[in-house]
């Protein structure tokens, strides 16, 4: 039992050197029934009183091997019956998510264990599960991501853990505690215990890409026999590169990144620009990271298209991977959600004309407006300014004589006209808002307030100049918008 013994000793070290398992927590284990989760389960089974951690076992069934299947579900069940280990096994069609969703085979199969092993870790307690990649899977992810012309975080492969970000809001951690393990390895340690693992044909089928790309090694083999270790150092030192360039878009993110909602993100284009090409490219796939629920689609060119795209005329827009658009406006970019009505848009969409209880509250459809009517000797200096916005309140203060109570709010419309604070002319509304650089997405969306004699204020811009506070003025008209639910 030499190498049962040794390998379970570098198992642990890997462990305890990454962090991977905090103590006092169940984990999940997924097995598969192969040679490399039937390693993990039994290495982890031997060492969890001194990781001080208990276990439970998931298995998936993916529906699309038949007997073979019900078979693999069979055995992994013996084996945790026989650790004294708890089970939940499943089984999903993949290929009916696959036609409803329009993936790959290989990426429908993915997106839903990972969801079953959510759905299994939230119901027992663990906040993550452990998979059985190894060092081979490192060397043929990493290949992977060249092929498919990923960057720099691509070329660094998987790492100890990672986050699958679920539906439920709570991320999964993906534990991977055999990544310096390989295959060989795993499979003469069930040898040598006597276990008889399953073998999955499909994994050979060249119907995958990844075992498109399984195949390629062996030639590259043939022109250099060290081939998989010159992976690991490249995947080694991306990882470095990528800790690096981590810790600078640290640094800047506040200053160029504002996060609208959880679906849009936009940045400065002025001091986006201003950055090196390395640091662009990178806090563009932090940016994608934040957004999406998996990260894995997007590629170096759809990045550099993103770059290059900062320096062409406004309104230019890219339709990227995952639902996701980008869309250059004046003086920034913004990243989110396709074919919505928010388009990175601060202001909640809401229809039609809703009238204003003043002084009162009035609830609105993403907003909650409330007026009232103050002397003018009671009222603050900050009044003196056009308006106030601050953590999604836009406030102003008006002459209430000539602001009046008939006041309502609702979106632009055609023909609409508007004298803003400043100026003695009346011009058009659309000229204002191109004049104010407002987002051709956002100008549907931004309130109006309006008495019968038209607009008198572009809420978040301007109020009318016939409002504004003067020496006559007596009683003060204080509005403030506040948006709800601006997550």
């Amino acid at each position: 039992m030499m190498l049962v013994s040794d390998l379970t000793k570098r198992i642990l070290a890997y462990i305890q050197k990454n962090d991977l398992l905090p103590r006092g927590e169940t984990l999940l284990v997924g097995v598969s029934g192969g040679p490399d989760s039937v390693c993990l389960l039994y290495s982890l089974s031997a060492i969890k009183d001194r990781l001080g951690i208990s276990l439970y076992v998931a298995h998936l069934n993916h529906g699309l091997r038949g007997a073979e299947a019900e078979a693999d579900a069979e055995y992994v069940a013996r084996l945790a019956e026989g650790l004294n280990l708890p089970v939940t096994i499943e089984r999903h069609d993949v290929g009916d998510f696959k036609s409803k969703s329009h993936l790959s085979l290989e990426e429908a199969a993915r997106r839903v264990r990972y969801t079953f092993f959510d759905k299994v870790a939230k119901g027992v307690g663990a906040s993550r599960v452990a998979v059985g990649h190894t060092a081979d899977d490192q060397v043929e992810t990493i290949l992977l991501n060249l092929v498919r012309g990923a960057g720099m975080r691509g070329l660094r492969g998987m790492v100890p853990v990672s986050r699958w970000r679920s539906k439920s809001g709570t991320p999964l951690l993906i534990a991977r505690p055999i990544l310096e393990i390989n295959r060989a390895e795993t499979s003469a340690y069930c040898k040598e215990l006597g276990l008889s693992p399953r073998i999955d044909i499909s994994n050979y089928s060249p119907a995958f890409l990844r075992n498109r790309v399984r195949h390629i090694l062996p030639q590259l083999e043939s022109l250099n026999p060290a081939i998989r270790k010159a992976f690991l150092r490249l995947g080694k030192a991306a990882g470095e590169t990528v800790e690096l360039l981590d810790s600078e878009v640290a640094k800047i993110w506040p200053h160029i990144i504002t996060q609208q909602r959880k679906t849009s993100i936009r940045l400065d284009k002025r001091q986006f620009l201003q950055l090196s090409s390395a640091v662009q490219r990178h806090l563009l796939l932090v940016v994608w990271e934040r957004l999406r629920d998996d990260p894995q689609d997007l590629e170096a060119i759809h990045v550099e298209e993103m770059i290059a795209s900062l320096t062409r005329p406004v309104g230019t827009m890219l339709n990227l991977p995952g639902g996701l658009e980008f869309r250059v406006e004046y003086d920034y970019a913004g990243l989110g959600k396709r074919d919505t009505k928010e388009n990175n848009c601060p202001f909640p969409f809401f229809p039609g004309k809703h009238p204003l209880k003043i002084p009162g509250e009035t609830a609105l459809p993403g907003w909650r407006v409330t007026a009232s009517i103050l002397p003018q000797t009671k009222v603050s200096q900050e009044c003196t300014h056009p308006e106030k916005a601050e953590d999604g309140n836009f406030v102003v203060w008006l002459d209430y004589k000539v602001a009046g109570e008939r006041l309502c709010v609702r979106t632009r419309e055609s023909g609409d006209r508007f004298q803003p604070l400043g100026l003695s002319e009346v011009k058009k509304l659309q000229d204002f808002m191109v004049d104010t650089k407002i987002p051709r997405s956002w100008r549907d969306l931004v309130p109006l307030v309006c008495s019968p004699q038209g607009i008198i204020w572009v809420v978040g811009y301007r109020i009318a100049d016939s409002v504004k506070l003067a020496e006559e003025t007596e009683n003060v008209l204080r509005l403030e918008f506040k948006q709800l639910g601006n997550s």
